[in-house]
């Protein structure tokens, strides 16, 4: 799983920092692509060490045990993938020239960004194949993730409803629907661990985009003319 860390502003203090803080981002990614391809209970901290490049030691003086470094894989996933999520929200167009093409090069963006990169794929397969059994380690991402999404996204159709370009009484609603409707044609794709191409994502985009503006799109204007006078030829 490659890794898309941001890079922070903190201070070293030293190389002993540096090497602790490196060997720990080489733990957590190695550990991740464990998890993932061999789930939490066919994962061994030995096959992770020799992923890790590090010692069965080194991990256990760092965490522990599996399950705490299972928590802390989780935990640095969900915020990478929120990073992701709330930075891909700040580009939705709240003031679009054209709301049909701005909002699918949005979804393209969404799904892009916070659904088919190796993140996205890692929380979907944790939660299909560990979220049963281990349901409280992702109610953090379940709460800050998906609930929030709606939230946030219902405010913003609810920018575009007050400026007449929708028409949205339920605005979480309408978040919701959104969201489903853009990864509606990707489902089975993801359920079989494929990539959409890009021609699949603008026409998934392109649909659900179509689909939201039928049911929410602004009303045409009536034609207020009267209509023209029948004639009738008098004999």
């Amino acid at each position: 799983m490659a890794s898309s860390r941001p890079s922070t502003a903190r201070k070293d203090t030293g190389p002993t920092q540096r090497g602790q803080c490196s060997k720990r981002v080489s733990i957590l990614d190695a550990a991740a692509n464990v998890f993932c391809r061999e789930g939490f209970s066919g994962a061994s901290i030995d096959e992770i060490a020799i992923e890790a490049c590090v010692s069965r030691q080194t991990i256990y003086n760092h965490y522990r045990e599996k399950e705490t470094l299972f928590v802390a894989v989780i935990e640095d996933v969900m915020e990478r993938a929120n990073a992701a999520l709330f930075s891909t929200l700040s580009t939705f167009p709240d003031k679009p020239d054209n709301l049909q093409r701005d909002l699918s090069e949005f979804a393209i963006r969404l799904t892009t960004n916070c659904i088919c990169n190796q993140d996205g794929k890692f929380l979907r397969r944790l939660v299909q194949t560990e979220g049963e059994r281990y349901p409280h380690l992702f109610e953090g991402w379940r709460q800050q993730g998906p609930c929030k999404i709606s939230t946030t996204l219902g405010a913003l159709f609810a920018k575009l409803s007050h400026r007449g370009a929708l028409r949205i009484d339920d605005f979480d609603l309408a978040a919701r629907q959104f969201l489903a409707l853009v990864n509606a044609d990707l489902q089975m794709i993801y359920l079989f661990g494929g990539k959409p191409t890009e021609d699949e994502l603008k026409s998934a985009a392109d649909n659900a985009v179509d689909t939201f503006l039928r049911a929410y799109g602004p009303r045409e204007r009536e034609n207020s003319a009267p209509p023209a006078p029948i004639l009738v030829a008098v004999s």
